[in-house]
């Protein structure tokens, strides 16, 4: 563990990294369940399912990235748990990444 020490690693990070592990699973066994041929969206190009959801992530980073760099990681309420959680503005990020990735999976 002390090689990837450098690494801030919460709960959050893991969630992370587990979501995309599953998100890449799910995707190859849809691949060999339901294999589906490429299609031409709104870029012009041939893409398949896989190259959405790398699309979809590299979109997620920039925005992240993004919200980071012009807004900050401020946070916007506080949960009365114990002595308080509170929850970043990069939820709010996260939820626009999500549209974004279902408007590429749609559109692209």
């Amino acid at each position: 563990m002390e090689g990837i020490a450098w690494m801030a690693w919460t709960p959050v990070t893991a969630a992370l990294f587990v979501a995309v592990a599953l998100a890449l699973g799910a995707m190859s066994w849809f691949a060999l369940a339901r294999p589906q041929p490429e299609r031409v969206g709104i870029l012009g190009i041939a893409t398949t399912r896989g190259d959405r959801l790398f699309l979809s992530l590299v979109l997620a980073a920039v925005i992240h990235l993004a919200w980071i760099g012009l807004i900050g990681t401020a946070p916007i309420a506080a949960l009365p748990i114990g002595e308080g959680i509170e929850i970043s503005s990069l939820w709010l990020a996260t939820a626009i990444s999500l549209v974004a990735a279902v408007v590429v999976f749609r559109v692209v």
